[in-house]
């Protein structure tokens, strides 16, 4: 469904994508992790023949973005990071705009929208821009996908609902890809990762990693704890100050350290802190998650730059 080759998009001096490459199948839930200014947008626009590139290939269903515009436009729905819908319409007025400009109508696509509309419904007459977060979420959903399209485009989708929102939403992707539709999502959130078939992780413009969530795990070969203490400034100062550590970033209220050596051993852990006069230490071996693993790839390209 999308190819993605060399691609390279420029602003002024800001290189946004550097070199980046990856596909996405037809009928996948792909998505692309990265945090704020990672280029995520930048992409998405480029695949939604909204922003032209400099550098590189691109196809959407065989179709370039840039001389089949008109195509593409037609068979994706794109849901942009910001709500971007009319906020002075109600619901109803929205979505009837939406099937105006794509030739169709509600009925005609009601079908694949139902799930996401009937818990709108009722406040189907309020203005959008007095909508919550979450309904405001749905409803720009259901104008992505008032005309079937075949890829849907979310970017960021998830960013500023609450917690339940999230997994409903996800719920709803789920119900989606199960009636054909290719989904590409962005999020910064990296819990949200595991949700994907497969997926990108981004960093100032690169690809990192492309790989199902358990292969992206499985590039972790260090070894990983959980670590805690009383003063959890002066723990994750020192560890970041320790030669043994790779490296030390707080995750709830555990650090979580990577070291260096593949011998490295929780007592080995525990030692170092009581030189350095921590109390209530603990300290357990744990797995890698797709946020370990991010990081860990990060400073495997820093260090190799």
């Amino acid at each position: 469904m999308i190819e993605v080759r060399n691609l390279v998009k420029r602003f002024a001096e800001v290189t946004a994508l550097n070199n980046v490459s990856l596909q996405v199948d037809d009928g996948e839930l792909f998505g692309l992790i990265g945090p704020d200014g990672a280029g995520k947008t930048t992409l998405f626009r480029v695949i939604s023949s909204l922003l032209l590139f400099d550098e590189g290939h691109v196809e959407v269903a065989g179709k370039n973005p840039v001389s089949d515009y008109a195509a593409i436009r037609q068979m994706i729905g794109y849901m942009p990071g910001k709500f971007s819908l009319y906020q002075d319409l109600s619901i109803l007025e929205n979505l009837r705009f939406f099937t105006a400009i794509f030739k169709t109508t509600l009925e005609e696509n009601y079908d694949l929208i139902k799930d996401i509309y009937v818990q709108i419904e009722p406040f189907k007459h309020r203005p959008a821009g007095k909508l919550s977060g979450g309904m405001k979420q749905k409803l720009a959903l259901c104008c992505a996908l008032v005309h079937k399209p075949r890829l849907l485009l979310l970017d960021e989708p998830t960013t500023g609902v609450d917690a339940v929102s999230r997994i409903e939403f996800w719920e709803i992707l789920k119900r989606l890809k199960q009636q054909g539709i290719t989904i590409m999502v962005s999020t910064p959130y990296m819990d949200e990762a595991s949700l994907c078939e497969r997926i990108a992780l981004i960093q100032q413009g690169q690809i990192m990693g492309v790989d199902s969530p358990e292969g992206i795990i499985k590039t972790f070969s260090k070894p990983l704890f959980a670590v805690k203490a009383d003063d959890f400034y002066s723990l994750i100062t020192d560890l970041r100050d320790w030669n043994e550590a790779l490296s030390a970033f707080s995750f709830g209220e555990y650090v979580h350290l990577t070291m260096r050596s593949e011998s490295s051993t929780a007592m080995q852990v525990e030692s170092y802190l009581f030189s350095r006069n921590h109390s209530s230490v603990s300290v357990k071996a744990i797995s890698a998650n797709v946020e370990d693993s991010f990081m860990y790839l990060m400073l495997k390209k820093e260090e190799s730059q």
